[in-house]
């Protein structure tokens, strides 16, 4: 099977997988995303071409970091460690989760390499609780994390459809644009102007689309709307992560494919903003 140059070859974007899954509150099985979803990459159900026909095996492109497998108390400097030597080497990040507590870090890194950061979170959930279930590292938390710890100056989440009392408040404690499943066609009328990060939640999807997922929540965005959202972005994407994929939960790696697609899809807008397309 193909695989992309590891690190430190000279590239444009540096990818890193967190194979963890330990703060998962449900169903395990997201270590195992990172190397799935590199094989959907390059399965040869489909090419290398993106949408806007940017050509993403090209050489000198990416810059592969392997996958990091570390323990609950190591994960968040492991991580947050293995993404700053890629910011720090002058790359765009992209990160294959793991669950959603991984964003964390790789949110800290960013943010060293990036002031004024702006995320972009899809997602089924909001992730806000202060504590769940006993463990604030939990994978429904990472951004009362983020936001408590001024990492980010500006949260937009976009698909969301459970919130509760409780993460609604949180919301409002940190100014959290959450734009429901009701109004997730708002997100075309935003406005981007600091660097941008964005993190895809699998499960923002219906899981009609993407079964491959621990937490099924109907009711949201179809693999196409996701995707416009992203084309439609006119930011300085500096950073992403695609997380909660689990390989144990999908239907004929269906799923995979669409985690990689959106992969492809995050990666060209990363190189569309620079002016650059390989063709």
């Amino acid at each position: 099977m193909p695989t992309f140059p590891p690190f430190p070859t000279p590239a444009r974007i540096g990818l890193l997988g967190v194979a963890f899954d330990e703060n998962s509150s449900y169903k395990r099985g997201s270590a195992l995303a990172p190397q799935r979803i590199r094989e959907a990459f390059f399965c040869d159900s489909s090419n290398l071409w993106t949408e806007n026909e940017t050509y993403l095996g090209a050489d000198g492109l990416f810059a592969d970091a392997g996958d990091i497998t570390p323990s609950a108390e190591r994960m968040p400097i492991e991580t947050e460690q293995a993404a700053g030597k890629l910011y720090e080497a002058g790359l765009k990040v992209m990160a294959f989760g793991g669950d959603h507590s991984v964003t964390y870090p790789l949110v800290k890194a960013a943010a060293k390499n990036h002031p004024n950061l702006t995320i972009l979170h899809f997602d089924a959930h909001p992730d806000l609780y202060d504590d769940f279930e006993g463990n604030p590292h939990s994978h429904a938390s990472p951004f009362a994390r983020i936001m408590e710890a001024g990492l980010a100056k500006r949260l937009v989440q976009v698909g969301i459809r459970t919130i509760n009392g409780h993460q609604r408040e949180q919301a409002k404690r940190f100014g959290v644009e959450v734009l429901t499943m009701q109004r997730w066609r708002d997100v075309f009328n935003l406005q981007f102007d600091s660097p941008l990060y964005i993190t895809f939640d699998m499960d923002c999807l219906d899981p009609a689309f993407a079964p491959g997922i621990s937490h099924r929540e109907p009711g949201g965005l179809s693999t196409r709307e996701a995707l416009s959202v992203i084309q439609s972005l006119n930011a300085n994407i500096i950073g992403a992560d695609v997380v909660e994929l689990n390989p144990t939960q999908d239907v004929s790696g269906v799923t995979e494919m669409v985690a990689a697609k959106v992969f492809k899809e995050i990666v060209a807008k990363m190189l569309e903003r620079e002016g650059t397309r390989v063709n």
